[in-house]
């Protein structure tokens, strides 16, 4: 099979594209990221773990349209790409993005905007080519927007309902989106945050997208008690909701 794998180097899609590798012996990967050398150390980590995989590497900035047309354009060649990981983005300061317009801005579009655009670029090469798996990582923020994280929260709401509007425009298809929603997880990305030490990790969360890819999960909470802490989290009225702190 071969893996379309975007934000490359991010905790959940390196122990993600691990399982994948250690399971297919003739898997293949695309490797897309920011960071050359980081996505060339992702590489040879897949290549170690099975000499057989193949994996081509792409880098360059994932927030600009016009260099994912580019990529669009190179991708078209390299043939059906049976499964799209799309786990590019970045946590936000909250405290920083409400007085840094900037900050904000940026959050909005690494963590939207972006994923919106790449997830569209892929479903058209899917359709192309005869259909595959289309992997979104969103995050539980998205489920409610709460004061320490809204701005991060927001985005990923938007990528709640775009990947959702996707999976009606494709409903009986050959392209089948799939939206992730891990809790909080320990990550470098998360790394220093309160309670960093407690959360899921990336192995957890690889292995549960996976087993929801496999199932044909429209959605998958991850680890699965966030699915039933949310639901909790929506259903408080906002009066309460809005007196506490977190």
């Amino acid at each position: 099979m071969r893996y379309l794998v975007i934000g490359a180097t991010s905790g959940i899609a390196k122990a993600t594209s691990r399982i994948w590798v250690s399971r297919d012996g003739e898997a293949e990967f695309v490797l897309v990221g920011r960071n050359a050398s980081a996505l060339d150390a992702a590489a040879a980590d897949l290549q170690v773990r099975n000499p057989n995989a193949k994996c081509q590497v792409f880098s360059l900035d994932l927030t600009d349209p016009t260099a994912i047309g580019r990529l669009e354009s190179q991708l078209g060649s390299v043939g059906r790409i049976d499964v799209a990981l799309l786990a590019h983005g970045e946590l936000t300061d909250q405290t920083l993005a409400q007085t840094d317009p900037i900050t904000l801005a940026n959050s909005l579009t690494v963590n939207a905007t972006s994923v919106a655009v790449l997830a569209e670029m892929s479903a058209r090469l899917m359709e192309k080519s005869g259909g595959g798996k289309l992997v979104v990582i969103g995050s539980v923020a998205g489920d409610r927007g709460r004061k320490t994280n809204y701005s991060y929260g927001a985005a990923k709401a938007l990528l709640d309902t775009y990947v959702r509007g996707m999976q009606h425009r494709f409903a009986g298809g050959n392209v089948q989106p799939i939206l992730i929603k891990p809790g909080p997880t320990a990550t470098p990305m998360t790394a220093g945050m309160p309670g960093a030490s407690k959360m899921a990790s990336p192995d957890k969360v690889a292995a549960d997208i996976v087993k929801g890819i496999d199932g044909g999960k429209a959605t998958v909470y991850t680890p699965g008690i966030w699915k039933l802490i949310m639901l909790v989290v929506r259903m408080i009225p906002a009066p309460i909701f809005n007196k506490l702190n977190f």
